[in-house]
C-alpha cells in the first residue's frame, strides 16, 4: 500500500507537469490525488489509525494556517489592485521610457527588498500584480515572472519573519539574527547573477504609459493599513511571537470596519466582494500540493534525507537539500534535518538557511512563491518555467557559493 500511495503521490506531480498537454487543472488533480492517498492511508492503515489522525491533524493546521493567511494577504490586495493602487504607484515610480533590462534590474530589487520587508506570499501577490500591469508580450513576461520568484524567495532568508525554514533554523539555536545579515550580500548577488542570465536579448527600450489619476482618500487610507498591517505583523511576530495569521486577520477585520465606517451612507457596500473574487484554484491547489507533502513525511520518507550528512561534506549535502527543496516542501525537510541532530559548523548552517530558503525556485512548484505564480499567470505553467532551469541553477549556486565565502570569511 506504501508503494502504490508513493506511486499515486509521483503520478500527481507528473499531472502537474502534463497540465498543458492533457488540459486537467493542477488544483484539481492535485486536491483529487491527495485527498485519495489519505483515504487510503485510512481504510488500510499500516499503522495505528490515531497516529494516522494525528498526522492529518497537523497538517491541516498547517494548511489551515496557509490559507487564511493566504485569503487575507489576497483580499487586500485584491481590493488595492481593482482600485488601480499598484498600477498607479508601478507607473509614478518608473520612468516614462528605459530598456528592458533596467526595467528587468528595477523590478527585481523591488521583489527582493519587498520580501525583506514583508513575507513571502505578500510580495508575491504585490509583484505580480505589479507584473500583470506592464503588460509584456509572452516571453518577457516569463522571464519577469521567473525572476520575481528567485528574488522574493531570496529576499526573506535572512529575516526570521522572512521565510518559515528561517526562523525554524533560529528558533532551534542554529543561528542568531545577526547571524542572517550575513545572508543579505550573498541572496542579493544571486538575483543580480539571475537578472544578468535573463536580461541576453533584451536590450529594445519600452515605454510605459502615464496615466496618472487622483486617487481616492478612502483607497489611501485602506493602503496605509495594508502598510500597517505588514509591519504590525513583523513586529508583533518578533516582540510577542504573535502567529502572523493572527495579525494579518486582525488587519483584514480592520479593513472591512474602516471601509464600512467610510461608505456608511451607502447601502450596500461591496467590500466583501473582494474576497470573492480570491482565485481558489490557488488555495485548492495549495492545499492538494500540502497534503501530497504531508504523506510523503506520514510514510518517513524525509527521515532518509540526514544520511546525506553521513556521506558527504555538509556544505554538498546542503547544496544538493536546497534543490530538493524544489520538488518537497522545504518545511518538512529542515525539520528531519534539525531532528537528525546533525552537527555543522555556523558556516554550514547559513548555507542550509540560504539553501531550502532559496532552492525551491528552480521548479515552479518548489515555493509558495512559485504557486501563486503558476496560479495567477496564464502564461507561466511548469514546462514553460523549465526553460529557465539552468540560469536559475546558475543563479542559487552563485549566491550559496557567496554565502560560504563571506560567512568563511567572517566566522573562520
Amino acid at each position: 500500500m506504501n508503494y502504490l500511495i508513493l506511486g499515486l503521490i509521483g503520478l500527481a506531480f507528473v499531472l502537474i507537469v502534463l497540465e498543458d498537454v492533457i488540459h486537467l487543472n493542477k488544483a484539481k488533480s492535485t486536491l483529487f490525488i491527495g485527498t485519495l492517498v489519505w483515504i487510503l492511508a485510512f481504510i488500510f492503515p499500516q499503522g495505528h489509525i490515531h497516529e494516522i489522525k494525528e498526522g492529518l491533524n497537523e497538517q491541516l493546521l498547517e494548511i489551515a494556517t496557509l490559507w487564511l493567511f493566504l485569503m487575507a494577504a489576497m483580499t487586500y490586495v485584491a481590493y488595492l489592485n481593482q482600485k488601480g493602487l499598484i498600477t498607479q504607484l508601478v507607473y509614478r515610480l518608473l520612468p516614462n521610457q528605459l530598456k528592458l533590462s533596467q526595467l528587468m534590474m528595477l523590478i527585481a530589487l523591488l521583489a527582493l527588498g519587498f520580501s525583506s520587508l514583508a513575507d513571502n506570499i505578500t510580495a508575491s501577490l504585490i509583484m505580480l500584480s505589479l507584473l500583470a500591469s506592464l503588460n509584456l508580450d509572452k516571453r518577457t513576461t516569463l522571464k519577469f515572472a521567473t525572476l520575481i520568484v528567485f528574488a522574493v524567495n531570496s529576499g526573506g532568508v535572512s529575516l526570521i519573519t522572512g521565510d518559515v525554514t528561517t526562523l525554524m533554523i533560529f528558533l532551534a539555536d542554529k543561528v542568531t539574527v545577526t547571524n542572517l545579515f550575513i545572508l543579505i550580500p550573498p541572496a542579493a548577488f544571486g538575483v543580480v547573477i539571475l537578472v544578468l542570465c535573463l536580461m541576453r536579448g533584451c536590450s529594445e527600450e519600452v515605454t510605459l504609459p502615464k496615466f496618472k489619476r487622483p486617487i481616492a482618500r478612502s483607497d489611501q487610507l485602506i493602503a496605509a493599513l495594508f502598510l500597517a498591517t505588514i509591519i504590525s505583523t513583523l513586529t508583533f511576530s518578533i516582540l510577542w511571537q504573535v502567529p502572523p495569521v493572527l495579525t494579518f486577520l486582525f488587519g483584514l477585520s480592520v479593513m472591512f470596519i474602516v471601509h464600512r465606517l467610510i461608505h456608511k451612507d451607502e447601502a450596500k457596500p461591496n467590500i466583501l466582494e473582494y474576497v470573492r473574487d480570491i482565485e481558489f484554484d490557488t488555495l485548492l491547489f495549495f492545499l492538494g500540493v500540502l497534503l501530497l507533502v504531508g504523506m510523503l513525511r506520514e510514510l518517513s520518507v524525509l527521515e532518509l534525507l540526514p544520511q546525506l550528512y553521513t556521506v558527504m561534506p555538509a556544505y554538498i549535502a546542503n547544496f544538493i537539500v536546497g534543490i530538493l527543496s524544489a520538488l518537497v516542501d522545504n518545511v518538512p525537510l529542515t525539520a528531519a534535518i534539525l531532528q537528525s541532530g546533525v552537527e555543522m559548523t555556523l558556516s554550514d548552517w547559513l548555507g542550509l538557511t540560504y539553501a531550502v530558503g532559496v532552492g525551491g525556485s528552480i521548479l515552479i512548484i518548489g515555493s509558495a512563491a512559485g504557486v501563486i505564480a503558476l496560479s495567477k499567470l496564464e502564461v507561466l505553467s511548469f514546462i514553460s518555467y523549465l526553460r529557465f532551469i539552468h540560469w536559475l541553477l546558475v543563479a542559487y549556486s552563485a549566491g550559496y557559493l557567496a554565502v560560504l565565502a563571506i560567512s568563511h570569511t567572517v566566522y573562520g
